[in-house]
């Protein structure tokens, strides 16, 4: 249940206010590395997932601090949707999802094809494909694949390639980008 004080407002509609004023205000960056320095007031992610039909718009980063409700319903939205197993997103991967969409200069928001995977589906996944790792950070909440209807894989992949900051596959074929937060390295045409 939200917390309101005496007015009847709660911590997210106050929030949610001043985000919308922030967007607004909120300065252009020329490049993702300033961005996941901190070089801005705010962060937002957008998504929506085709499997469960649910979509997330939040502001999760205010004025150099993580939002504990936003980043607990990220976590909720990129669950394995399978099993409908939830940890733990690396913030770091959601910071490059946010700055790589910015970068785009995309409005509509990502499609979620996969975030957490338990190692019960990376297992069955892998059994039907030799491009799923056994270790994959999907299982640790370190990755995502995304797809942008209004980009292409290559527009996405160089977005999130120059903020040096994990791995960026390029799935041509399945029109989708692999990001994560571990090395930093590309693969895929």
């Amino acid at each position: 249940m939200a917390k309101t004080n005496s007015t009847g407002i709660t911590r997210r509609g106050l929030l949610g206010a001043f985000a919308a004023t922030a967007i607004t205000a909120a300065p252009t960056f020329s490049n993702a590395a300033g961005f996941l320095r901190g070089g801005g007031d705010i962060r937002r992610i957008r998504m929506f997932s085709g499997r469960t039909g649910e979509r997330l718009d939040t502001i999760y980063w205010i004025e150099g601090e993580y939002i504990g409700e936003a980043i607990n319903e990220v976590n909720k939205f990129m669950r394995d949707w399978r099993t409908g197993q939830a940890i733990k997103i690396d913030t770091r991967t959601i910071d490059i999802m946010a700055a790589a969409h910015r970068l785009t200069g995309a409005s509509e928001p990502y499609m979620l094809l996969s975030g957490y995977r338990s190692p019960q589906t990376n297992a069955m996944l892998r059994s039907q494909s030799s491009g799923v790792a056994r270790n994959s950070l999907h299982m640790r909440g370190q990755a995502a694949d995304l797809r942008l209807s209004g980009r292409s894989v290559s527009q996405i992949a160089k977005a999130a390639a120059s903020c040096r900051a994990g791995g960026v596959g390029r799935y041509s074929g399945s029109n989708f980008v692999h990001m994560d937060c571990g090395q930093v390295r590309t693969w895929g045409r």
